[in-house]
Order: C-alpha cells, then structure tokens, then sequence
C-alpha cells in the first residue's frame, strides 16, 4: 500500500491514488470490491477523502472494472513490449487514465497528468512516466474511434464465462447478458407501502414488480425515507423470491444464509414471524442494524445451516453462497475474481444446504431455493438432483402471476429465471434486473 497522500499534492491526486490501490487489490491479490470500499476492512485512507472524491474513487474503479477487457485490448495494441513486468504501478495508471478518458466527464489533460504523477509517485514506476504520458496522449487522441470497432461486451467477460453463458442461453442471450453488465444499474429499493409515494419523492418509478427504481446521487443514507426506515435497498429480482410463499402473516419462517436481511425485512415487513440464520456474525450485526432503522422484527441465529437444529417452520427461503455471477451489474469485480472451479465446490453446498432446508420445514410447507447466479449447476440443476433423490418434495411451477404479469421471467419447468437483459427500457441505465433463480418446492 503506498503511502498516504500529502497536504501538497493535486486536487484529485490521493482519489487516484486509492482507486490504483483498490484496483491492484482485486486484480492481483483477488480481494473484492466491497470489502475495500465499506466497513472496517475498507482502504483505511478512503475516509480521508471528500464525499466528492470518494464518489470519484468508485466511479473509477467500477468504471475500470466493468471495461477491463476492452481497456486491457486497447493497451496491448498500444504497447509494443506489453506492460512492465516490474511495475504494477504502471497498469493501474493506465487503467485509471484511460478510463477517465473515455467514459468519465474528466478532462483528457487532467487525467493524463495526474496519471502521469501516479506513476511517478511509485518507486518501481516512476521510470516509466513517460511511457504513461505517450500511451494516454495517443488514447486521447484516437481510442474512441478504435473502441467503436471492438465488440466491448464480449472483451468485457472473460472468455469461460461468455462459453457458458453461450451454451446455456444462446450466442445472442449470452451478448445481451454482456452488454447488460457494461452499464452501471439504477438504485432499486423495497418499500414498506405506498410505492408510487415514494416513487415521487426519489425521482423513480415503480417497476411491475412493485419494486421502485430511481437514478440518484450521493450518500443513500441521506436519501428521503432512509433514516425513518420506509425502504431499504435490495434489485427487483432479488425481491422476487420471498414473494414466491405467497402469504405469510403469522407464519413461521426461516431465512437462511440471510444476511445482509432483505429478504428478512420482507417476510417480516409482510407479518411473518422470521428467523434469520447465518454463520457470518459480522454480517448477522449487520442484518440486525437494518431491521432496526426498519424497525422490524426478526430472531437472529448465528449459526452453520448444515448443522443447525430447530422445530420446523411453516416455510424457508434458502439463498444459498453461489458465484453471484448474476449481480456482475452491480459488482463489476465478480468476473474477474471467480474460476469456473468455483462453481462444483458451491454446487455442492447447495445440495446440502437445500437437503437441510427441507428437514426444517413441515410437512406441507414451502420451500423457496434461490440464488444469484446465471449458472444451472447452481440453480435448476441443485432442484433436479433433489427432486430426483427425495420423494418427499414435489416442485409447484409458478404461474405468470406469481412473475407479475412477466411471463420471461419464467423458465421452461416454472421456475423463475431472471437475466441482466431483462427488463428492458429506453433509458438503458433504468434497464435490467440482477440474474437470480428461484424454485418453489414443497415437503409433502
């Protein structure tokens, strides 16, 4: 980690500099994205930083990270020998440069010098400033132009997952899938009531789900609603699972693997008597302060569901750890943080964790499996195999109410299927729900 930045440096330098360290953090040392920007494990100087210049910060970094295909592919044609074997310094300025360049409202003077200083500031990089300076100038000068002959949303996904998405939905799912990813989402949030109340007041819209969608600037926190706990944040497709038990008023209900709790916040919002299980204590505090400003209700268990005990619910909702390769919209860092290994190691958890749901509800109850990826092996396939080795759950197919009306978001065996190119609309960035899967079983 460099060090922190001097009172003598440039407007703009320091959120530069931050957004070059996060960025080398996630491309090579494999840390994610959120765990950098919030809590205690956050880059310890982005506190110092001017709400303005935290805002910089992410823009950067989610801009690099959702374009790192094409950036990388216009920097090697740019770069005769290729990047610097002994300066990571070296890419991360690129990076930065070139973004601010081609997509944020930076001038192309202000960001090649401070990327220039970026580097200069860096004892293995500080060679190459002028390599820096020469490969943005021309970037400025004629990228645009070479960035409209490149097919971004493929260069965009790593080549493993663009294969897979290709196999299971299609070549032209699998590129609007791509593109989806390539735009920064609007902000999603699930209201207490009164939906098109609050539409108005955040500027937004209310979705067919009943979810309100608005493009908004600064802190959420300040946000009209937030501190007298009306809504709390949560993508329309993630809202959608818990609605799949219907009504839940004074039922019993287990959510499991629940933090950060918007499912939570649903069930309880909507009368049901929640308990919440997680084995991340960290995350379960979490969840406990969001149902406090919500001021809602729920026992929070801190436990490993796979070996949790407890009298049988009425219904459970399982979101079980997957590779969330359907939330790359809103966590741009995924992509090139997974291995397509990743997914037989969470498949296989998934089949536990869903056996374990089953022997938590009664005979008769409902089951809701779901998660946040676009890959079958950790969705319909997960329910395939159970159906197939446990005769006591039968699968209850949605109908297109249970989608609201939206019968696309329906897979062929009536589970819900949602993709990032769902949704469409003429303001691209009001444009798209996350990949979610869910299925609604029942313990006979």
């Amino acid at each position: 980690m460099t060090a922190r930045p001097q009172p003598s440096e440039p407007p703009g330098l320091p959120a530069r500099r931050i957004a070059a360290d996060i960025l080398e953090n996630v491309l090579r040392r494999g840390r994610s994205l959120d765990g950098q920007l919030d809590g205690a494990g956050g880059h310890p100087s982005l506190a110092t930083l001017a709400e303005r210049d935290r805002a910089l910060t992410r823009a950067l970094v989610a801009t690099v990270l959702r374009r790192l295909g094409s950036l990388r592919h216009l920097l090697g044609r740019l770069l005769e020998r290729g990047l610097p074997a002994d300066s990571p310094r070296v890419e991360m300025a690129l990076l930065v440069g070139a973004a601010q360049i081609l997509w944020l409202d930076v001038p192309d003077h202000a960001a090649v010098d401070l990327s220039v200083r970026l580097v200069s500031g860096d004892r293995r990089g500080a060679r190459y400033a002028g390599l820096v300076n020469a490969v943005l100038r021309r970037i400025a000068q004629d990228a645009a132009q070479q960035l409209r002959s490149m097919d971004a949303a493929s260069l965009d996904t790593p080549d493993w997952l663009m294969a897979r998405w290709r196999r299971t939905y299609g070549a032209d799912v699998a590129h609007a899938i791509a593109a989806a990813h390539g735009r920064e989402p609007a902000l999603d949030i699930t209201v207490k009531s009164d939906p098109a109340h609050w539409a108005g007041r955040l500027d937004g819209r209310v979705l067919p789900t009943g979810t309100v969608r608005a493009i908004v600037h600064g802190p959420i926190s300040r946000l009209p609603g937030y501190a007298e706990g009306a809504w709390w944040v949560q993508d329309a497709a993630a809202a959608l699972p818990a609605q799949l038990l219907g009504d839940v008023r004074g039922r019993s209900v287990a959510d499991l693997c629940a933090a950060p709790g918007g499912k939570t916040a649903q069930l309880a919002a909507a009368g049901a008597r929640v308990t919440a299980v997680d084995r991340s204590r960290t995350r379960l505090e979490r969840l406990k302060q969001n149902l406090a400003r919500l001021d809602l209700t729920a026992e929070a268990v801190a436990a490993d569901v796979t070996e949790w005990q407890a009298p049988p619910f009425d219904a459970v909702v399982l979101d079980a750890p997957c590779t969330a390769t359907g939330t790359i919209r809103r966590h741009p860092d995924i992509p090139w943080l997974k291995r397509a290994s990743d997914i037989a190691a969470l498949a296989d958890l998934q089949r536990r964790l869903l056996a374990r749901a089953v022997e938590l509800t009664k005979p008769g109850g409902l089951v809701v499996y779901c998660t946040c990826s676009l890959e079958p092996e950790e969705g319909s396939e997960i329910v395939a195999d159970l159906l197939a080795r446990d005769s006591r759950v039968r699968r209850i197919p949605l109908a297109p109410a249970d989608a609201f009306g939206l019968e696309q978001l329906i897979d062929g065996a009536g589970d819900l299927r949602t993709l990032p190119c769902h949704l469409p609309d003429p303001d691209p960035q009001m444009a798209g729900l996350d990949g979610f899967y869910a299925a609604r079983l029942q313990r006979l």
